[in-house]
Formats: C-alpha cells, sequence, structure tokens
C-alpha cells in the first residue's frame, strides 16, 4: 500500500487527543500529515485543550499540548492531498470563519475524498455547508449543527464511529480505536499481524 498524503486542519485549542493521536497514528502507519492552521506557519504551534468527562452536565476544558504545525496553510495545494483530517475542540468553531478553510474542506467533499472529523469538528463541516443529505457524528451538543445544515446526525456511542460514503466522524475522543479504524479502511490502509 503507498501512503496517502492527507491535510489535517487544526487551530487553537483543537481537543489535545484528538489532535496528537490521529496525527501520530496516521503517521505510525506509514502515511503523511500535514498540520496546518490558518496564519500560522511551518514550525509555529498551536494550543490545544484536554476535554473530559467527569460528570458534569458538560464536559471540562483544560490546558492541553502545544502542538507544532510541520506546514504552512497559505503554501498548501488542497488538490495534492487525497484526505483530510478534523479534529474537535474549539478550533472549528472559529476556522470555520476562514473562507479559505470553507473553500479546503468543500473540496474534499466535491472531489469525494476521505475525511475524518471527530467530535466538534462537524461545525466546520456545518460551515462549509457539505452535509446537507450526509450521516455525520459529533458531540452531542452539535447535533443542532448536523442538523441545520441538512445532516442526519448519528447518535451513537461515545466510543463508536460511523461511516458515510466517504465521511468518518465520531463523537468524541473515546471512539478513536473505532474512528481511526474505519478511516483507515476508507483511506484503503491494510495492516497485517
Amino acid at each position: 500500500m503507498a501512503g496517502k498524503k492527507i491535510l489535517m486542519i487544526c487551530g487553537d485549542y483543537c481537543e489535545d487527543y484528538e489532535t496528537m493521536v490521529p496525527f501520530q497514528a496516521l503517521l505510525a502507519v506509514g502515511h503523511t500529515v500535514h498540520a496546518v492552521c490558518p496564519d500560522k506557519s511551518a514550525g509555529d504551534s498551536i494550543k490545544t485543550a484536554i476535554h473530559d468527562f467527569e460528570g458534569a452536565q458538560t464536559y471540562s476544558e483544560k490546558p492541553g499540548h502545544n502542538f507544532t504545525l510541520n506546514a504552512s496553510f497559505d503554501a498548501i495545494d488542497v488538490t495534492s492531498y487525497d484526505a483530510l483530517v478534523v479534529p474537535g475542540g474549539r478550533g472549528p468553531e472559529y476556522l470555520r470563519t476562514y473562507p479559505s478553510v470553507v473553500s479546503a474542506v468543500r473540496h474534499f467533499f466535491d472531489a469525494n475524498k476521505p475525511v475524518a472529523a471527530i467530535c466538534h469538528g462537524a461545525q466546520l463541516l456545518a460551515g462549509a455547508g457539505v452535509l446537507k443529505g450526509r450521516t455525520c457524528s459529533a458531540y452531542p451538543a452539535c447535533r443542532a449543527e448536523v442538523e441545520l445544515a441538512g445532516g442526519t446526525y448519528a447518535d451513537i456511542a461515545v466510543d463508536k464511529a460511523h461511516t458515510d460514503g466517504n465521511l468518518v466522524s465520531a463523537p468524541a475522543w473515546p471512539a478513536h480505536p473505532a474512528w481511526i479504524a474505519q478511516f483507515l479502511a476508507v483511506l484503503g490502509t491494510r495492516i497485517q499481524h
């Protein structure tokens, strides 16, 4: 299997696990992953946040790691990428205000390339207008955004993932094993033991 070239669009306060884990896992199986953020360059970092489920009515938030970007958003050519990863957290909330980010996301759907979105990543997909007629999971608080964007919300357990054609989505980081496995399948990645 030839490795794929994957774009990860992330931003400040993206969820720590939802940024670091897929980035490292995809690299570990031989893919190239370029992590970018608008208005930042390769070598710059974003701040991440750790979201946890500790019995409150919503998740808690604590400071995460500084995550170093390895590519510059302004220098990328989205047509050269095979797939897209959209981490959750608070990043998608503001990333959807960048027309260039919205255009990049739309490219992957228009070209029917694999897309993995988790948690609040659905906010960026909704903002890009790519959920109409699609089924997408997300953090439950983002259900309204999925539905208002014309999508069907996949109401699944927090440790499950859902695949709808080229789109693999999940509610939050406890779904990493299922979400990453389903994304690897859509990518055509084969791991043998």
